[in-house]
């Protein structure tokens, strides 16, 4: 089996005869709750009983105070810019190996993206990098926990206590990771979640944000009710200021409820797999297995390695030949290069706001080279997807079959 089956060689796995495992994350209990749902004839979040108990139960499960549901992830995020409240003009540092569900909210509040590199030996933002971005506009960060692997946050959290910035934790892809033995989520200020149907808990789409801190919180819920204040003790509609729609239906609320009793088990099994599948490929010549932070632990919602001398193409090619499905490079460059509202500055109408609005003072572009570690990361990057179905010999076929082509190429 030493020929690469790329070349005419025999497949290190069969998936015709020996599949992996499909995802099966819902099961009879979100039947039954969607049903109890259905069956109560009051979806509207403020008619039924089940988004207050999920947003209390994911509070608890975090050890914070608060949790607001929203319809996304980026709604998620979205609601809580909305807490921070920029000055359109002002700027949001993050990191750019991401989904534009990140930078949308950013982009929304008419706030304007800064991004920090990326820390090779992580694959989330370099908080030295972070520093030197920062400017008296400087009004967030927003730290992504990519994959599965939380950033650094104690350099995070010291850098924006000594700057008096807010941190929002992007953990659409981390749930349940840790970082010093805190979930990812409760350290900064605020804690985005996405439940769309690839995360590790999910309700087909559906996003919740937490805090402890209560001037958010009573932000966070107006905002994703369109600024409703609901209790007016007036009687009469009254709307506090600027808010949006992101109500989150008993519908989502029913999954939900279900997915929080499978999320643990989940999370545990993902990170078995995955920290067996590094162990595996320890060695591998060429072959970096997908790091965790010092202090951390991962989660694991992909797997991603890097492989240094073929391309990544080349590699992932290959490795899918072997019957391991595996793609190149992620999101391929750099969010600001592959996102025509930030690369082209395309966004309200024939104008580029807030690039070109009267409120910024200078001149922000995205260039090619603005993130060169970031480019190489992704350059180098082969991302391997698994799930909480799959067994310990699953992980071995796929170790297996990175070690076969590794040795290969490397010959």
């Amino acid at each position: 089996m030493t020929d690469l089956a790329i070349n005419g060689g025999i497949p290190y796995r069969d998936t015709n005869g020996s599949p992996f495992p499909q995802r099966t994350p819902y099961g009879e209990r979100e039947i039954e709750l969607v049903t109890e749902a259905i069956r109560s004839q009051s979806l509207f979040r403020f008619g039924g009983g089940m988004v207050p108990e999920f947003e209390t139960r994911f509070a608890e499960m975090y050890g914070v105070d608060f949790a607001i549901g929203s319809t996304s992830g980026t709604a998620a995020l979205h609601v809580a810019m909305g807490a921070i409240n920029p000055n359109p003009g002002d700027e949001v540092i993050t990191g750019p190996i991401t989904d534009m569900g990140t930078i949308i909210p950013i982009l929304f509040q008419n706030a304007i993206p800064v991004f920090a590199d990326t820390n090779p030996d992580t694959y989330t933002m370099d908080p030295e990098d972070v520093e030197r971005l920062i400017t008296p506009r400087t009004r967030a960060i927003i730290a992504i926990h990519l994959f599965g692997n939380s950033c650094d946050m104690n350099a995070i959290m010291e850098i924006a206590e000594k700057h008096k910035i807010p941190v929002i934790e992007d953990c659409s892809q981390s749930h349940l990771a840790t970082y010093e033995n805190r979930l990812v989520g409760t350290i900064g200020d605020i804690g985005c979640f996405s439940f769309q149907q690839s995360k590790h808990m999910s309700t087909g789409d559906g996003g919740m944000t937490v805090t402890s801190n209560p001037d958010y919180a009573e932000t966070m819920r107006l905002f994703a009710d369109k600024g409703y204040n609901r209790g007016n003790a007036e009687g009469h509609r009254m709307y506090r200021f600027l808010g949006i729609n992101y109500r989150m239906t008993e519908l989502h609320a029913a999954v939900g409820l279900a997915q929080l009793d499978k999320v643990q088990n989940t999370v545990s099994r993902r990170r078995c797999l995955g920290d067996r599948l590094s162990a595996t490929i320890s060695g591998c010549p060429g072959v970096i297995p997908a790091p965790v932070t010092p202090g951390g632990t991962h989660s694991y919602w992909l797997y991603p390695l890097r492989v240094v001398g073929p391309t990544a193409d080349k590699f992932a090619k290959a490795l899918s030949a072997e019957g391991i499905a595996a793609s190149a490079g992620y999101i391929g460059k750099p969010i600001f290069r592959c996102a025509a509202p930030l690369a082209e500055k395309l966004t309200y109408g024939d104008s580029s706001f807030p690039f070109d609005s009267p409120y910024t003072d200078r001149n922000i572009t995205y260039s090619e080279d603005l993130c060169p570690v970031t480019q190489e990361i992704l350059d180098q990057l082969v991302v391997i997807s698994f799930n909480e179905n799959y067994t310990d010999g699953d992980i071995d076929d796929i170790g297996g079959a990175i070690q076969k082509v590794a040795a290969a190429i490397s010959a």
